[in-house]
């Protein structure tokens, strides 16, 4: 009994001691105002503008629409460029697909190899920079490998493979962009 009593007192003591300390450490005291539209001119502030989003300015909004007053480059509820992510899955489509993410942009396929050359294979990963249709808004990283006796060794690319696959890529999206305008 006496230790709830002692707990008690020194709760209440402790609680005492912040009120008194909390009223003596400032003289001056700010008035809190309530924002009025009167003194948004007069102090520049920025109160009355929209509330960045978690996602960005121009993040994903409700129902897979942009946050953007225009939506400008295609976003459909995703976050990158709609036409670029199309096109990519489009131009990749007789590959396998190990990842896709429409959210960070990037694609990564299986290890493919072509019909004709059975001992050659390529992987690509493909990186979409920009939420906006541009040429560099596209990244395609390739390799290859070549079958020497029953292991698979890495091999180089051909120089403008991945530049190539690029500019296809860029290609179906202008083609996709141009689509949808004509809708």
């Amino acid at each position: 009994m006496h230790h709830f009593v002692f707990r008690h007192l020194a709760f209440t003591l402790l609680i005492s001691s912040l009120l008194i300390l909390s009223n003596c450490s400032s003289s001056v005291k700010k008035e809190s105002k309530y924002p009025t539209g009167a003194d948004r001119a007069a102090t520049n502030d920025k109160i009355y503008e929209e509330a960045p989003s978690i996602f960005g300015n121009d993040g994903i909004g409700i129902l897979g629409r942009s946050n953007d007053k225009e939506d400008y480059s295609g976003q459909a509820g995703i976050g990158v460029n709609s036409y670029l992510w199309r096109a990519s899955l489009d131009t990749v489509s007789f590959m396998p697909l190990a990842s896709a993410d429409p959210f960070g942009g990037v694609i990564l396929t299986d290890w493919y190899s072509p019909s004709e050359k059975t001992d050659e294979r390529f992987k690509l990963n493909i990186f979409i920079l920009d939420r906006q249709l541009r040429s560099d808004g596209i990244q395609v990283k390739a390799f290859r490998q070549v079958k020497r006796g029953n292991n698979w060794q890495d091999s180089d690319v051909a120089g403008d493979m991945t530049r190539q696959l690029e500019d296809a890529i860029l290609t179906r999206a202008r083609q996709l962009r141009v689509s949808q305008m004509g809708r």
